[in-house]
């Protein structure tokens, strides 16, 4: 059986404190429930004591009760020279009724003498009423050891003291925090293995990811007998963040034998990063390993060649595994392969007389040498294709076009485009304003294409990116235009290019329309 790692999840605390991360109450209960459900076993709510927004949220979380995950209080250690009873954030950790609570104390010198301003011996006192007072009172504490890694090479002995405090108070954890993020693999390891004999609790880890090596770290740790592992799903966090447990999922369970969650939510790793990206509205990172967009797509005509004889050439573990999957990239670096697989993969067929795939990589890689990127526009990519092949046609017209941008001294610009398309044998003619003329031009041509395409008002346009090529030419230089748009189903990009802005974006406009209305014609 499985070594048992528990996963002990800060993201709706030590996550939010990273630059732009923000949740509601409503929010962090979300996010909450979908922790609980994929398997985490500890999730920390907030800081009770610190502000009205954590003390309602456990509120509501009183009414909503995880079905598998302890959610936990976090606080810090009683105030200088005071009881633990009459100290209002230790009573604010008991007022939100969890079963467990983790409070945090210093482990360095420096910061227990000239942070706190206070001798060594009252800092120990601190650690070892607050664990105690709270265990008397049927709590399970988890003691996180803050800057314990830092204080050890200052002062080992005094910072193995501060552990037995929180032992000597009956601490079921002593988590050993990184919490500069400075420490290095093989310290972690060492540090580790030179405390362990001194610790009768269990051991867990919170590593900081300044250096770039929370996961890195966090691993070392439980190789050296740590058995619970803190961090933030995408790694959210104070300044770089914190151990990214999607990561420490992906390399325990995936690549090391360990167990963290159960087999069949495995799965649904991809599924919860994007989740609480989405909750966060932060963008997810394409290159976040096992769970980003990027992390088994493949661009190399040589790579495509060989995943499709065997995906353990290029791959490290089946993306299925995680809940992600392969992706081919065409561009100019694509050979034949790429060309046949992502062709397949879109439903277009490919061979025969004038359908070849050799004919379609020099149509893409002479567009890219002008300035196209298809590996980030696929829906482009997908209309390309069908169009060289003589797979595609129009499914309306541009007769004309006409934008209108006026300009006074005292207000804002306003813009107004008139369009004439035709379907068929029929033609409409319309116009729309916009907030600026690209704008308008969307709201020109979605009102057109009404009268024979009403679906057109299921697809949103939710990203739009304009990209000097080269600035060399100043104002004249060319443009790439990438828009994003999305309907119930799915998302696509498509893309533009031209030394006019306008045309760039019409280009792409007209793509992403197409796309669709080729979704819509063909029944998908």
């Amino acid at each position: 059986m499985a070594k048992q790692i528990l996963l002990y999840d800060t993201t709706l605390r030590d996550g939010t404190q990273g630059e732009q991360v923000n949740f509601s109450a409503e929010d962090k209960l979300r996010i909450a429930g979908k922790l609980d459900e994929f398997g985490v076993h500890y999730v920390e709510g907030g800081w009770p004591g610190s502000n009205p927004k954590d003390e309602r949220f456990f509120e509501m979380a009183r009414s909503a009760r995880l079905n598998k995950a302890r959610l936990t209080a976090f606080g810090s250690t009683r105030r200088p020279n005071m009881r633990p009873e009459i100290d209002l954030n230790i009573q604010a950790l008991l007022k939100t009724e969890t079963e467990t609570v983790t409070i945090f104390g210093k482990s360095w010198v420096l910061h227990v003498t000239e942070i706190l301003g206070i001798d060594t011996d009252e800092n120990l006192a601190m650690i070892e009423d607050s664990v105690s007072f709270l265990k008397k009172r049927d709590r399970r504490v988890i003691y996180d050891a803050e800057h314990f890694f830092d204080g050890y090479k200052s002062n080992p002995d005094y910072s193995i003291r501060t552990l037995q405090a929180a032992m000597g108070g009956g601490a079921d954890f002593i988590v050993l925090c990184d919490t500069n993020g400075g420490t290095l693999p093989h310290e972690i390891r060492k540090i580790i293995e030179k405390v362990s004999p001194f610790v009768t609790a269990a051991l867990g880890i919170h590593a900081h990811n300044d250096c770039g090596l929370a996961l890195a770290n966090s691993l070392e740790a439980v190789q050296a007998g740590a058995v619970m592992v803190q961090g933030t799903v995408n790694g959210y966090g104070e300044r770089c963040g914190n151990t990214d447990l999607t990561g420490v999922i992906g390399a325990l369970q995936a690549k090391m034998g360990y167990g963290c969650i159960p087999e069949e939510t495995l799965g649904k790793l991809t599924e919860l990063s994007r989740f609480v990206s989405e909750v966060a509205n932060m963008p997810p990172i394409n290159q976040r390993p096992f769970v980003g967009k990027s992390a088994f797509a493949h661009k190399g005509g040589v790579h495509v060649n060989a995943i499709l004889k065997n995906p353990a050439a290029y791959e490290h573990i089946d993306p299925e595994k995680v809940g992600n999957r392969r992706r081919v990239l065409v561009s100019d670096l694509s050979g034949k392969s790429n060309i046949e697989y992502k062709a397949r993969e879109l439903g277009v067929k490919v061979g025969g007389e004038g359908w070849g795939s050799e004919k379609i990589v020099q149509e893409i890689k002479r567009l890219e040498d002008q300035g196209y990127q298809f590996d980030a526009a696929e829906g482009s990519l997908e209309l390309l294709i069908k169009k060289v092949t003589g797979q595609f046609e129009d499914p309306f017209n541009l007769e004309s076009l006409r934008i209108t941008i006026e300009k006074n001294r005292s207000g804002p610009s306003s813009s107004q485009a008139t369009i004439k398309i035709s379907v068929a044998d029929d033609y409409e003619i319309t116009a729309a304003e916009g907030e600026g003329p690209v704008n308008a031009m969307d709201n020109a041509l979605r009102k057109a294409l009404q009268k024979f395409f009403p679906q057109v008002e299921e697809m949103k346009l939710v990203d739009f990116k304009v990209r000097v090529i080269d600035g060399s030419d100043g104002t004249a230089a060319k443009v790439r235009v990438q828009i994003e748009s999305r309907d119930a189903r799915e998302i696509w990009s498509t893309i533009g290019v031209s030394e006019n802005v306008i045309e760039a974006s019409w280009q792409a406009l007209v793509d992403s329309v197409q796309y669709k209305l080729s979704r819509v014609l063909n029944g998908k």
